[in-house]
């Protein structure tokens, strides 16, 4: 990728993903009507935001001195959280009270939960201001007309390579592979390398791996009851674990193993992921911390479709209905989705949820990114699903699917078994 590429170009696919939000605008300055010290220059506010592993997570501290510089009177204190015990740590922050002021929303299911429970303030005079920027993933965040989150960014999951064990292997960038394509291929780069195993692909552990992309190119609807769309997807993934092609599910479970860490030390050639981890890859790369020659390619696809299908979601600021300085807070959430929140994230390599060509350009010329065409490919999906929708059944349905999820893929349901179970609870649990 690189600024070569026309901003008209790039920009559509990444605003068509999830937007189909009408035009609007999240302008810098500071929520009207507000007597609180924040809007001040006095330097006497303290904004608490929730984040997860803020040292490996770049955007954070990008955007934070950003907003800092733009705003002197407001200091930002994170609240860092263990990524993988994200979710639940808010969970019972906000069932107890916490008074956090700005809560990241790490996925729509998250959110979903927190709004139906009314832990969020209603932010919708934010959502439906300004004057035609275009903000991706904003319908998202609708629940009947209110809005109680604004993105400030925008991804979609893709294929990472490692280059140097394709080139080893003698195989090109995979540019369109269908999932038998794609088994076969990482059958074929696993190996022994120097003594250690090398894995031809990662699954990660997230259920998403499997249901979401499973969803997402079958039409296949995650709040209805009825899963069978889900079983070609599980063959694919419990054929490449008894073929060893990837570590077990079990195995990754209980040493609670790391993406990051499988690809950057080698240990995996590809990875389905999504593209927030474009910047930490960077990040590791430039600080020596790793020094995987990497590349992207499209998802796979089912075989007869046409284009390129995938599934995303945007990451959102929320602001606590117990905030200590809520006014203070909707300034922050109205920042880092405006064009100066866009800017401060692309910078290291995040893509934002507002596109402008200026600011399409500037991330495609960051110094790092993979610069072939298969690479530009991979960020021109045809197509971007939202990873589950969003309902007041979403939270109980998305954990019912998640432990039916993990059954399955460590052996002790079939698939048959484990999709019969999804409708059978689903329907009586929640749906009835």
């Amino acid at each position: 990728m690189t600024a070569s590429n026309t901003p008209a170009r790039v920009r559509h696919p990444l605003v068509k993903a999830l937007a189909t939000a009408a035009a609007l605008s999240l302008a810098v300055t500071a929520c009207g009507g507000s007597a609180e010290p924040a809007a001040g220059g006095d330097g006497n506010v303290t904004l608490s935001v929730t984040v997860w592993n803020m040292a490996k997570t770049p955007e954070f501290k990008a955007l934070f001195d950003a907003f800092e510089a733009a705003n002197p009177g407001i200091k930002i204190k994170p609240v860092d959280i263990l990524a993988d015990d994200y979710a639940e740590k808010v969970t019972t922050m906000l069932a107890g009270g916490d008074k956090s002021d700005v809560i990241t929303m790490k996925n729509v299911t998250d959110y979903s939960r927190y709004s139906s429970r009314g832990q969020l303030q209603e932010i919708t005079d934010l959502a439906k201001s300004g004057d035609a920027a275009k903000l991706a993933g904003l319908d998202a965040f609708d629940v009947s007309g209110k809005y109680f989150a604004l993105p400030y960014r925008q991804d979609f999951w893709l294929l990472y390579y490692n280059k140097t064990y394709l080139d080893k292997a003698g195989v090109k960038a995979p540019e369109t592979l269908t999932w038998d394509e794609y088994a076969k291929l990482a059958q074929q780069l696993t190996k022994d390398e120097g003594g250690k195993k090398v894995y031809g692909t990662y699954h990660h552990t997230w259920r998403s791996v499997v249901q979401a992309i499973s969803a997402a190119q079958t039409g296949g609807d995650q709040l209805s009851g009825e899963y069978s769309f889900f079983t070609d997807q599980y063959n694919v993934a419990l054929g490449l674990q008894k073929a060893g092609a990837t570590l077990d599910f079990g195995t990754a479970m209980a040493q609670k193993s790391d993406y990051k860490t499988m690809f950057e030390t080698g240990a995996t050639a590809m990875l389905p992921m999504g593209t927030w981890y474009i910047a930490a890859l960077m990040e590791a790369k430039k600080s020596g911390k790793t020094d995987v020659d990497w590349a992207l390619a499209p998802m796979p696809q089912r075989p007869g479709g046409s284009g390129v299908t995938t599934f995303g979601s945007p990451t959102a600021f929320a602001v606590n209905k117990k905030a200590e300085h809520a006014d203070a807070a909707k300034k922050f959430v109205q920042f880092a989705a405006s064009k100066a929140g866009a800017e401060a994230i692309s910078k290291v390599g995040v893509v934002p949820a507002l596109q402008s060509p200026e600011i399409t350009s500037a991330y495609f010329a960051l110094d790092g990114m993979p610069t072939d065409e298969v690479s530009k490919k991979a960020f021109e999906p045809d197509k971007v699903n939202l990873e589950m929708p969003v309902s007041e059944n979403t939270s109980d349905i998305d954990t019912i699917l998640k432990e039916e999820h993990e059954l399955i893929m460590v052996g002790d349901k079939s698939v048959a078994d484990g999709i019969k179970s999804m409708n059978e609870r689903v329907k009586s649990e929640v749906l009835n």
